[in-house]
């Protein structure tokens, strides 16, 4: 067997990975539609908010939110600016640790996560078979 010969286990593998990607583009890719369709927020702002609605705190760490959206640290600082932009979250200092910054959900990002979040369960319910 030489060394470009595929095994069948890797095969399989490989094919398990590649039904993920394109389940994951699927989902993905009906989720940004309607969210922006229906809610004008995308994904990555649906799941910060999110985060913000349902950590049971008013706030959270900046890196919080990176870990919750998946973003790198640049992505989504640039994320919570736009966000803070259109009014669904405010930024704070952290008394604790100057460097550190707080993201908060305001009102107005508390009732389009509340608007969205039906859109957001149905269009997984519809993608996923749930």
């Amino acid at each position: 067997m030489s060394s470009t010969n595929v095994s069948e286990a890797e095969e399989l593998l490989l094919d398990e990975w590649h039904a993920l990607l394109a389940r994951h583009a699927t989902v993905c890719g009906a989720l940004e539609a309607e969210l922006r369709r229906r809610h004008d927020i995308g994904v990555s702002e649906f799941e910060a908010l999110e985060r913000l609605a349902t950590g049971g705190q008013e706030k959270c760490r900046g890196v919080e939110i990176t870990e919750a959206v998946h973003l790198s640290q640049s992505a989504a600082s640039r994320l919570v600016a736009r966000m803070e932009r259109d009014g669904l979250v405010e930024r704070a200092g952290c008394p604790e640790d100057r460097r550190a910054i707080y993201i908060a959900l305001t009102e107005a990002g508390r009732r389009r996560y509340l608007e969205a979040k039906p859109t957001q369960r149905a269009v997984l319910a519809a993608t996923m078979g749930g």
